[in-house]
């Protein structure tokens, strides 16, 4: 018995580490994608550009154990079931009850290492990320234009310039456009400017020289000469979506999050929205992570239940259940979020209801029996086959 829970356990490990490593390489690629605008902009290097996705890390983790515990489990009892690996255990005395250790302790470690990470460790990757990006803007960006193409790196803000010497940091005939203001549209033309940046200080100057200020609020436009005029960036803002200054329930430590819970003074200002998200994520770092061992066992009689089905078509089972349960999730944050019900309801239903199939259908699976639903899906599939046939 000992020998059956060992070489249960490390096709577990194996395929829990194989289905990790394929997700988040695919999320980063992913992210990469998104980012790649910034990235081919900045002189930012490959080495900082992984240290950074080192740091994101742990945010993806807490996503993707969950669906990694799941199909590790499920793939492990499909393959037995479809060799027949479980009918000859079942007749040799071994229920599947018996078979049940391996698997929860590997759910059990897997909702553990979720735990770490939504404590301690999507706190720390966050910080870190937004740390080292602030640092690479103001260490290594650059402020990069090109003639004739409108640039809008920064929030709010457009350039443009006819002619471009990014060495020299010359320009001609350029204008900028501010829109920051509501309701207001400041305009800035000049025959020439230059840029000065200086990123130890992460600021940008650009200088213009011998120009007009058109100003237009409402019905109102005002035009104004200068001989110079300087606006001052700030290199941060080209990290788009990374306000550092505020601060956000989601990259929030855990214990944190329930301690304003508790004492709303510890965030003076904020509105009833921010404390709904603030209970939201608390609930959320609570219920992912047990998402793993629940998916995990309700894997078991799932994979019991639908045996020799072919594993490509298992896998895409295993996903579609796996939707069902993140899409209850998604709807959940968002109905708590907007306080259409109390978060707590929204994010333990999912767990609760996967729980009871869970039982449910581990009772028909250690007796051998398959619901009545199966066996009319089954019934479908096979009127749908003669059909075509005829």
């Amino acid at each position: 018995m000992k020998l059956l829970q060992r070489q249960i356990f490390l096709e577990l490990l194996k395929l829990f580490g194989l289905t990790v490593s394929c997700l988040l390489g695919l999320i980063l690629v992913g992210r990469m994608l998104q980012l790649r605008s910034l990235f081919l902009s900045q002189n930012i290097g490959i080495l900082n550009i992984l240290q950074l996705f080192f740091f994101l890390t742990p945010f993806f983790l807490l996503l993707i154990t969950p669906i990694a515990t799941m199909l590790s489990v499920f793939l492990t009892y499909l393959r037995m079931s479809t060799d027949n690996e479980l009918v000859a255990l079942k007749a040799s005395g071994v229920s599947l009850y018996r078979m049940l250790p391996a698997p929860a302790l590997f759910c059990a470690l897997c909702t553990l290492f979720a735990f770490f990470i939504s404590f301690w460790g999507l706190a720390w990757g966050m910080d870190m990320f937004k740390t080292k990006l602030y640092y690479f803007a103001k260490t290594h960006s650059k402020f990069a234009l090109q003639p004739g193409v409108f640039n809008k790196e920064f929030p709010h803000i457009t350039f443009y310039a006819h002619q471009v010497d990014n060495e020299k940091g010359q320009l001609k005939f350029a204008f900028v456009r501010d829109d920051s203001i509501k309701n207001t549209s400041v305009v800035v033309v000049a025959p020439e400017a230059e840029i000065e940046s200086t990123p130890e200080q992460a600021l940008i100057h650009i200088v213009f020289k011998n120009g007009k200020i058109f100003r237009e609020s409402g019905d109102e436009l005002n035009v104004l000469k200068f001989g110079r005029y300087s606006i001052k960036l700030d290199l941060g803002k080209l990290l788009v979506g990374f306000n550092f200054s505020e601060e956000k329930a989601k990259d929030m430590p855990f214990f944190r999050l329930n301690a304003i819970r508790g004492d709303h003074d510890l965030m003076p200002g904020q509105d009833d929205r921010f404390y709904r998200k603030v209970d939201t994520e608390f609930y959320k770092r609570l219920t992912l992570p047990l998402g793993c061992f629940v998916l995990g066992m309700f894997a078991i009689p799932i994979a019991s239940i639908f045996r020799g089905l072919k594993q490509q078509y298992g896998l895409l089972m295993a996903m579609g259940l796996f939707m069902v349960y993140y899409t209850m999730f998604s709807i959940g944050v968002s109905m708590g979020e907007s306080g259409t019900i109390p978060p707590q309801y929204g994010m333990w239903a999912p767990n609760l209801l996967f729980v009871l199939v869970a039982s449910v259908g581990m009772r028909y699976a250690n007796l051998e029996r398959t619901p009545s639903v199966i066996h009319r899906l089954r019934h479908l599939r096979f009127r749908g086959g003669k059909e075509a046939e005829a």
